[in-house]
């Protein structure tokens, strides 16, 4: 891989997250943790990046992010939500999370009769045309980088209504099971979703173990089961079991 083109791909990974370590970047994309300290280094000479002691920040360059998140780790994000979608009998109610791994759920949820009530704008262009499909979009502001809607509207519709499964994301779990995120808008329209959900789901593919996140969105306990990957942290997976958790591998 070109020095440009792993550069690039640190970027989209820091704009996935919100932030990134060294040793973390070092495996995902394969190269030394000296490597990645001489890129972090260039990008933030360059403005692409914040660094920080470990490893470095995203940037807000003003830019869509959406369709950069929905490329990292797509195989990876695509097993994971097929499997969420086969936890859902038809008849019932799925409340969809902001983030590229739901989007995935709404694509594999098509032609069913459910109830999807989201505040993920991409699921709405995703489900819109399917008559199957009652859908049901929370109001609120609009975050257009995210495709999402946050505040206190968003807040309130959630109060309004309850339903059978939560599809949540997360940009990190901590080895003690916390969920964490790194975008704090985002967190209590997370926690309102949370309290109007019979059942929690927590989607994260094996790079949110731990991931990253300056915000708690919920303990463990608060969550019925956790969709991954085999290959996710097996220490964290051991916490989240004995805290009643259910763990599914897809």
């Amino acid at each position: 891989m070109l020095p440009k083109q792993r550069q690039d791909q640190i970027v989209r990974a820091l704009r996935a997250d919100g932030a990134g370590g060294v040793k973390v970047l070092a495996g995902k994309l394969g190269v030394s943790e000296a490597t990645i300290r001489r890129d972090l280094e260039q990008l933030h000479a360059e403005g692409r990046l914040t660094r920080v002691y470990g490893g470095a920040l995203a940037v807000d360059g003003g830019d869509e992010p959406f369709a950069d998140v929905n490329a990292v780790h797509a195989e990876e994000k695509d097993r994971i939500a097929r499997r969420a979608a086969e936890l859902v009998a038809d008849g019932e109610s799925v409340l969809l999370d902001i983030g590229t791994t739901a989007l995935r759920v709404a694509q594999h949820l098509h032609g069913r009769s459910l109830t999807v009530v989201t505040s993920n704008l991409a699921v709405l262009e995703e489900l819109q045309n399917d008559e199957q499909i009652e859908l049901i979009v929370l109001g609120g502001f609009v975050r257009r980088s995210y495709r999402s809607l946050v505040g206190y509207l968003t807040e309130e519709s959630l109060r309004q209504i309850h339903v059978d499964w939560l599809f949540l994301g997360t940009s990190g779990v901590r080895p003690d099971g916390r969920v964490m995120d790194s975008t704090m808008i985002e967190v209590p329209v997370k926690r309102a979703m949370i309290n109007a959900a019979d059942r929690v789901v927590l989607l994260a593919d094996r790079t949110k173990f731990p991931g990253h996140g300056v915000a708690r969105v919920c303990e463990p306990g608060e969550l019925s089961m956790v969709v991954t990957e085999p290959d996710s942290d097996a220490a964290t997976r051991a916490q989240l079991t004995e805290a009643g958790v259910e763990v599914v591998l897809a």
